[in-house]
């Protein structure tokens, strides 16, 4: 939700009167300078939002490596749930008041704290390590006002993850269309009685894929126009509702990823899409036990085309952390080269260091091997501070679309009626 102008100009300046408390010297951000000089000392608080039980224990030991190397540093490590970390950092910062000095931001998230002067940045700093290595499509969401104020942690997109041996039993390959998937439903659910395709429904992220497909996008930041209510948001709505129609996919509006996980690892549907985020977790299933019988594939095309979104998450440094020195270096660690192959290494997520995917641990990776040309084509989602804040009209209306309480003519009207609220100067 968009928040009134004179509410952004207060909690802007309430984050900025935080960083200047406590004595030091500051730049003209309004971030405290670095002490440095001497050994770094003292505490880090680190939020973290992985998945529990499988990326967060790694990433965890990771930052632990991090004390070993600094011994007078404590690295508090908060894992922080994604679906509460924007909000519950954007309340911390505005108070001045229990924020963390280092969080790992969703990519979407960094131009929206950056613009409320929550993070402090980072340019000629030891955060910003070996910048030309870094992929330049996972740079692009760092950069606000001509300022960087995160460090690319890992690039994502997604596709189709498949159960092979449903698939043989049903005789069908892997859809490459939305055409496709509906034919090959029918053999699917007539030979196995499973589901074809688990589509989550209480998370727009996963509409955007049928968005692209059809051509379509959220909004143009260039003529700074809405598109969300043009002809090919409307024919994406039709699509993932006549899915759920006909029951070639089955959905929930409430608790989807854990209801889609449920259903591709006990093997109650043949397909979900989803990203390298969630190959560990999904490896796990029982339908998995032989690893083997694990696919991934793109999102089958739409009428038009056939498009992923590009995700991810940056580290930022929160501008009024009262330990900047210690707050760099540990992103400077966390984001080298070394660090980012262990990630992939243990939990297939792709590196944000072109220099890592020569790494054998790297490139000999299967899931990497998949993602890297899917993310390389991946559609940019718009790197504007409202952009994660575009999800939340879109989720009610792509939810009562899944659910009958509106068309999808409705549907993108109204989301684009709310766009037109939230942003500024669009048309």
């Amino acid at each position: 939700m968009r928040r009134g102008i004179a509410a952004t100009a207060l909690v802007a300046s309430l984050a900025l009167a935080a960083t200047a408390c406590g004595g030091d010297t500051t730049d003209e951000s309004g971030a405290k300078a670095g002490k440095g000089g001497g050994e770094l000392s003292g505490t880090v608080t680190w939020w973290d939002t992985s998945t529990v039980g499988s990326e967060d224990k790694v990433f965890k030991a990771l930052a632990e490596g991090f004390e070993k190397e600094h011994p007078k540093v404590e690295v508090k490590y908060v894992n922080v749930p994604f679906a509460d970390a924007q909000n519950k950092f954007k309340n911390a910062a505005s108070s001045g008041s229990g924020a963390p000095d280092v969080i790992r931001s969703e990519v979407a998230w960094t131009p929206d704290f950056a613009s409320l002067g929550y993070l402090a940045p980072l340019d000629g700093t030891t955060a910003l390590d070996k910048e030309d290595d870094y992929l330049k499509q996972a740079a692009a969401s760092t950069k606000y006002d001509g300022k960087t104020f995160g460090v690319p942690q890992v690039i994502d997109s997604v596709g189709i993850f498949y159960n092979k041996k449903l698939l043989k039993e049903a005789g069908v390959e892997v859809p490459t269309s939305v055409e496709e998937l509906t034919e090959a439903a029918k053999a699917i659910k007539s030979k196995t009685g499973k589901t074809a395709l688990y589509l989550r429904g209480d998370d727009a992220y996963w509409f955007l894929s049928f968005l692209y497909g059809e051509g379509g996008d959220m909004i143009n930041t260039k003529d700074k126009s809405v598109t969300i209510d043009d002809k090919p948001a409307v024919e994406a709505f039709k699509t993932v509702k006549e899915l759920v129609d006909s029951k070639v996919a089955v959905t929930d509006a409430t608790n989807g990823w854990d209801n889609m996980q449920k259903a591709i690892k006990d093997g109650e549907v043949a397909m979900a899409i989803n990203g390298p985020w969630a190959v560990t977790d999904t490896l796990t299933g029982d339908a998995f036990k032989d690893k083997a019988n694990f696919g991934v594939a793109p999102v089958p095309a739409g009428s038009r085309t056939a498009g992923s979104p590009q995700g991810g998450h940056n580290y930022a440094v929160y501008a009024g952390s009262e330990n900047l020195d210690a707050s760099y270096e540990f992103v400077k660690y966390m984001s080298s080269a070394k660090v980012q192959a262990e990630v992939t290494e243990k939990l297939s997520l792709l590196p944000t260091r072109a220099s890592v995917y020569g790494d054998p641990k790297v490139a000999d990776n299967e899931i990497v091997q998949f993602f890297k040309p899917v993310v390389e084509t991946a559609v940019e989602r718009p790197w504007v501070p409202e952009g994660g804040s575009l999800f939340a009209p879109l989720q009610t209306q792509y939810t009562k679309v899944l659910t009958g309480q509106a068309t999808p003519e409705q549907a993108a009207k109204s989301t684009g009626d709310s766009y037109r609220k939230l942003l500024k100067d669009y048309k």
